[in-house]
């Protein structure tokens, strides 16, 4: 209960025992010696005891005495054990204290051993006896002497970083210590979860004891060792130089590189003699590279460097490389809606525009052609070394299919396709790979008014047609589905001259005439002027469509498409009358050239031909 209750070892508790039953006993000697009558015999026998033993006053002066430690000091202990959690110290006050082994994180466990001398912090005297200790606050006491120390002598300091903190990092120096944002390095660092863990030393900015407060930098560390080899490298930098350094940024205009002390600029444009999309995809931060110093400014301490010129200029001799109309085997690099730019070599870079692909006017995405990374074989077609451009062609690698067709389709064959877009203008029809042929609306039909293909046509449709003109040059092919059958109005010309009495059915009544239908497809027209003058003011009110008239022909034309009719004539006259005297105007026609056909007409009726005054 007693070992319990002092929360001690066996062995501690044995020591302590020991202590008070010798002090109980030397109490009890006194005691008998104060009690006894004084005899000789008494007092030799007293005076031997006092040589072995101490007065009551001396005893409790030297109980006092054995309090070597005072509370709230600094003190030496000797480890005398160890247990699995915990180390068993001797401060040498008649009391062994334990410390967990946890205080002694900042020590190298593997070199503490029992024996060993460390200094201790007494926190307070316990009440049951015995001290608690603390070897965690000693170091602590002794850390901040050295932080004292350190900061006047503008020294450093080794931490180790902890934690990430708000506005900055946790580090252990012995005690905690701040380190902010800015202060972690000369720039500012990306990935903060991976310098946990890391020792560095540090500076100390400033501290206060009591606010256990320390803020330190690893920053004006790293700014003392830049600017020593700032000035060593201004000593000896030159125009011309080539170097090593580290790639420490990058930025989509180029990289930054540091020289030792000395940051310089690699611009995207010196990175290679080709086209570079973004730095990132050749280099990574931390990478080793060569450069070569294009201009120093000693004033403000600019350099720009070059990666590129350290070889030679590839477009200085292009073309003797690549010569006009000579094939080549490139790379693709990149896929664009107006073409594709091929590598030839490293630094050179083609464009094969989109024109240039394959011989079809409507050429495919190029995406659909080719895909980047493949090699393919194209021809040189312009080459500008000034501008660094070059025109590259496929299609001229392939036979020009419009040479083909010429000869597979002359003008007059007539060929079948399928119909593979109909427009408003007319309908086109697949030819070969890359090669339509267009069918115009005026070439459906010779009668037919169609107002859109699609009234008589679908795609998917298969047609014959006949070719009607090949234009290689333009790349137009020409079509036509009327010309399969003769022209109708070729045989409408002869079979309806001028004084011909027909009968057909209206067709369509308008405020300028009325259309009648002579056979499939032919039509004439009988003007407003050609009917009688009690119907001219509203012909709908006279004439349905669907009714059958009678009129004479009173002209033909072929070319135009057109066949004037006369009711007018044909009533007033009679038809055998109307008939003599259409025909007579056309026997008077070429003697009376200049006279147009309606002055034959009217002088027909006034009795003779009207001549020029």
């Amino acid at each position: 209960v007693a070992i319990r209750s002092l929360e001690c070892t066996p062995s501690v508790f044995w020591r302590l025992l020991q202590n008070r039953l010798r002090l109980i006993k030397n109490l009890a000697g006194y005691a008998r010696a104060t009690s006894k009558p004084m005899t000789e015999e008494t007092n030799q026998s007293n005076q031997t005891e006092n040589n072995e033993e101490l007065s009551f006053a001396e005893l409790f002066e030297m109980e006092e005495n054995n309090r070597v430690v005072e509370v709230g000091n600094v003190a030496m202990g000797t480890i005398i054990g160890e247990h699995d959690d915990c180390y068993l110290v001797d401060v040498g006050d008649k009391a062994e204290s334990y410390i967990p082994k946890s205080e002694f994180r900042l020590d190298d466990a593997e070199e503490i051993k029992v024996g060993d001398s460390i200094e201790v912090f007494v926190e307070r005297r316990k009440d049951e006896g015995g001290l608690l200790l603390s070897r965690e606050k000693a170091i602590a006491i002794k850390v901040w002497e050295d932080i004292a120390r350190i900061q006047e002598a503008d020294g450093t300091i080794q931490g180790n970083i902890e934690s990430r903190v708000k506005g900055g990092m946790s580090v252990d120096i012995g005690v905690p210590a701040f380190l902010p944002y800015s202060q972690i390095d000369l720039r500012p660092v990306k990935d903060l979860d991976g310098l946990i863990g890391q020792v560095y030393d540090f500076k100390i900015l400033k501290f206060n004891r009591k606010r256990n407060n320390v803020v330190i930098s690893r920053r004006a560390i790293l700014e003392e060792e830049r600017n020593k080899l700032r000035e060593e490298m201004r000593s000896r930098l030159e125009e011309g130089q080539i170097i090593s350094g580290s790639i420490t940024n990058i930025t989509d205009y180029g990289l930054f590189i540091d020289m030792g002390g000395m940051d310089g600029l690699c611009h995207i444009t010196d990175l290679s003699w080709g086209r570079v999309s973004h730095p990132a995809k050749l280099y990574k931060v931390g990478q080793e590279v060569e450069v070569k110093v294009l201009k120093y400014d000693r004033d403000n301490d600019r350099v720009s460097l070059g990666i590129k010129q350290l070889r030679d200029d590839p477009w200085a001799t292009v073309s003797d490389r690549y010569p006009l109309g000579e094939k080549a085997v490139g790379k693709v690099v990149s896929i664009t809606d107006y073409g594709v730019f091929v590598e030839l070599e490293e630094g050179v870079e083609g464009l094969i525009h989109v024109s240039e692909m394959t011989w079809s006017k409507k050429p495919r995405h190029p995406s659909k052609i080719v895909a980047v990374g493949d090699t393919i074989e194209i021809m040189v077609l312009n080459i500008e070394p000034e501008t660094k451009r070059i025109s590259l062609g496929m299609k001229q690698l392939q036979p020009n299919p419009w040479d083909m067709v010429i000869e597979s389709y002359p003008v007059g064959a007539i060929i079948e396709g399928k119909i593979k877009n109909i427009t408003d203008f007319g309908v086109f029809i697949g030819i070969e790979e890359g090669i339509d042929g267009l069918i115009h609306v005026s070439d459906l039909s010779w009668t037919e008014r169609i107002k859109h293909p699609a009234e008589k046509y679908a795609k998917g449709d298969t047609i014959q047609a006949v070719v009607l003109k090949i234009d290689k040059e333009n790349e137009r092919f020409s079509l036509g589905v009327k010309q399969l059958t003769p022209d109708p109005w070729q045989t409408a010309y002869n079979n309806y001259p001028s004084g011909t009495v027909v009968e057909g059915e209206i067709t369509n009544v308008t405020d300028f005439g009325v259309f009648v239908k002579l056979e499939e497809g032919i039509e004439g027209l009988v003007h407003v002027s050609e009917i009688p003058k009690d119907k001219v003011k509203n012909p709908a009110e006279h004439y349905n469509v669907g009714d059958t008239l009678k009129a004479i022909v009173i002209n033909v034309s072929a070319k135009d498409r057109k066949i004037g009719l006369s009711v007018k004539t044909l009533e007033d006259e009679g038809e055998a009358e109307a008939v003599e005297k259409i025909k007579k105007a056309e026997a008077e026609i070429a003697e009376a050239a200049p006279a147009t056909f309606g002055d034959l007409l009217k002088a027909a009726a006034e009795g003779g031909p009207k001549t020029e005054e």
